[in-house]
């Protein structure tokens, strides 16, 4: 078995966060023996430590379309292509001094910070190397994506792309993963992002920082904005990205990776799930998700405080949370509903219009809690991109959360989505007019 490494000297790095946008200033530098990856937050009073592994994830709606995790009111996101650097380089401990919210995007790929740690040196230590050794088939799939692990006596990676749909063609392609082939291979390719998407990107808060310098751009056609470092390089920015979501597991893992379709949410449930199985223990609850047993911030009366709603309009029986930018609310769905009575009554199921007014309801709670707008209406303005996946019967359980994707004086928007027994059943953007 392999030792673990550290760097031998501390090196420094600046940039732009590319969801952000926001400049910031990282520093490495060497850590102890077992003490994992670690972010640190020196812009923080008491300059909070969150050690990067599945026990700090923040919960899904907190870290759309990227890895972040948190600690208490800490929080440092889009770390996927930092976590891929240490695995790819061999690095086991690391202190990474921030003093901002999101490291530097850099040129969008992993390869600064590879060449910096090289600058840095690195040093073997005496311990053992953390692993874990993959030793049966298993998988988990949502809709058409997978991911697939399987025994292998060293870290392998494949993954199957596929685009079409937006213009780009399918991409397959496979690698044993070693620091070399990490450096030459995998971490050289830069992140991108669909011309169609990006306005949805930008409508949901994100990308402030993404420019030519560190995004790919695909347009309808499937052209890249730049020329292309491989010609296969938005597939190996997936490999990247499994390279670092998985080792929030803690460990280096020995087996073999197939990704299909799949992104940074399945990834993290892959990691989640061979956390349960090779270490006895079940995943704990994402920062800032539920736990049921604990009394809801506000019950339906606490709500009628806020909403100007009654029922049978009062859709939303509880808000479990709320920040100053996120809520997560509760609807029991209760087969004595008034609409079961007419919408489908063969086989009744919630009507998609008032799944989006019940998400409305907690978004208009999270806008309407605020100083600022007490004794103010939030009326709809627009509902986009709205999608629903699959049908809400009576006796389910839905919990929506919703986070501000954009904030003025008389609107607001946010992004939300609704769950069932942990599966996302409807998702969309909803912009709020907030009046007097």
């Amino acid at each position: 078995m392999e030792k673990q490494r550290t760097i031998k000297t501390q090196v420094s790095l600046k940039g732009i966060g590319i969801h952000t946008g926001r400049p910031v200033n990282i520093t490495f530098k060497p850590a102890p023996e077992n003490s994992g990856i670690s972010f640190v937050r020196i812009d923080l009073p008491g300059k909070p430590v969150i050690s990067a592994n599945i026990s700090h994830l923040l919960d899904s709606s907190l870290r759309l379309r990227r890895t972040s995790i948190g600690k208490d009111s800490a929080q440092v996101h889009t770390i996927e292509h930092f976590m891929a650097a240490f695995c790819g380089s061999g690095i086991d401990n690391i202190y990474v001094d921030i003093d901002g919210p999101e490291p530097p995007g850099l040129d969008g790929s992993a390869i600064e910070i590879v060449n910096i740690l090289k600058k840095a040196g690195i040093t073997t230590q005496k311990a053992l190397r953390k692993e874990i050794i993959i030793d049966e088939p298993f998988w988990i799939e949502e809709e058409e994506s997978a991911v697939i692990v399987l025994p292998n006596n060293n870290m392998s990676v494949s993954y199957t792309l596929d685009y079409s749909h937006l213009g780009l063609r399918p991409q397959h392609n496979h690698f044993r993963i070693n620091e070399d082939v990490f450096q030459n291979d995998i971490a050289p390719s830069r992140t991108f992002c669909f011309k169609k998407e990006a306005q949805q990107l930008i409508k949901q808060g994100l990308g402030k920082g993404a420019s030519s310098e560190n995004t790919i751009i695909i347009d309808e056609a499937g052209r890249p904005s730049v020329e292309l470092r491989f010609k296969d390089e938005p597939l190996r920015h997936k490999m990247l990205d499994i390279v670092g979501d998985f080792f929030l597991t803690g460990h280096f893992i020995r087996g073999h990776i197939i990704g299909i379709k799949s992104g940074h949410s399945l990834n993290l449930k892959m990691s989640q799930k061979i956390i349960e199985k090779y270490l006895g223990c079940p995943a704990p609850a994402a920062a800032g998700h539920w736990d049921s047993a604990e009394k809801p911030l506000m019950n339906k009366k606490q709500i009628e405080q806020i909403l100007p709603h009654r029922d049978p309009f009062l859709l939303i029986d509880e808000i479990l949370q709320m920040s100053d930018t996120s809520a997560v609310g509760i609807k029991y769905v209760n087969e004595k509903e008034y609409y079961f009575k007419g919408h489908f009554p063969g086989r009744p199921i919630m009507p998609g219009v008032l799944i989006l007014e019940s998400m409305a309801q907690v978004g208009g709670v999270l806008m309407l809690n605020k100083s600022e707008n007490k004794d103010k209406l939030a009326y709809f303005m627009c509902i986009d991109n709205a999608k629903f996946r699959r049908a809400i019967i009576p006796g389910d359980k839905i919990k929506f959360e919703v986070e501000v994707t954009r904030y003025r004086t008389k609107t607001g928007q946010i992004h939300g989505k609704a769950y069932v027994d942990e599966s996302l059943v409807c998702e969309a953007d909803l912009m709020f007019s907030l009046v007097d």
